[in-house]
């Protein structure tokens, strides 16, 4: 990634209810994170961003996958692959973006 700044690294926060689940008992967040983010890269975004404190990162790859197109019948529709990243934080420490209403 050639010139980028946090604001980069991190595309947007991911909320299903398997991620709500990990939020609130494993400390665990996730986040769809740039293509070529590294995990340095998405700790710095999030501490910096966040003010919390990162214990570690581990980053999927989810490949892009090919779908029937009905109308012809061909395998000819890509979905675009995606990179994740699941953050954990010390203990005590939360980010108030996913906590909701309190």
């Amino acid at each position: 990634m050639a010139t980028t700044t946090i604001y980069d690294v991190l595309r947007r926060p991911l909320v299903t209810e398997k991620t709500n689940q990990q939020v609130y008992g494993l400390n665990q967040y996730s986040f769809e994170v740039h293509k070529d983010a590294t995990r340095t890269m998405v700790k710095d975004a999030v501490e910096k961003l966040f003010n919390v404190e990162v214990v570690r990162v581990n980053v999927i790859v989810t490949p892009g996958k090919t779908k029937r197109n009905l109308r012809s019948r061909r395998m000819g529709v890509k979905k675009a692959v995606s990179k994740k990243a699941i953050v954990t934080l010390a203990a005590g420490q939360k980010i108030p973006f996913f906590e909701g209403v309190e």
